[in-house]
């Protein structure tokens, strides 16, 4: 379904980066699979300011904030996380600690991402 519709110049060009999650959910309607949904499922920090009740994280959007810790959304902050800042590079060990006054969901993946990092062996 994915290599369909990106051969699909049309598909391809409405899609675009999230192509291959849309050709799932097409592909499990087509061949009957369902899914229980979990609205719960994954935090996004930074608009879900806390972990609690979600069981995953799933880091897309940036993450911008001042350093007293205001969130400024559509505006890089002094302090900033956003994965593809990294793209082509890997990113500095440890990440800076977000500022005090940000959302815990925010901390807690900056710090998840630093004990992982920091246990990688090369």
């Amino acid at each position: 379904m994915a290599v369909k519709m990106k051969t699909d110049p049309e598909a391809d060009r409405a899609w675009g980066w999230v192509l291959e999650m849309w050709a799932y959910t097409a592909a499990a309607k087509v061949n009957g699979i369902y899914h229980d949904l979990v609205p719960e499922l994954q935090a996004q920090p930074p608009w879900d300011t806390t972990l609690d009740g979600f069981y995953i994280i799933h880091y897309t959007y940036g993450n911008d904030y001042t350093k007293d810790g205001v969130f400024t959304p559509g505006k890089i902050g002094q302090w900033r996380f956003d994965k593809r800042s990294y793209m082509g590079r890997i990113p500095p060990s440890p990440l800076e600690l977000p500022p005090k006054g940000t959302p815990s969901s925010v901390r807690t993946l900056i710090e998840m991402i630093n004990e992982a990092t920091n246990n990688l062996t090369w």
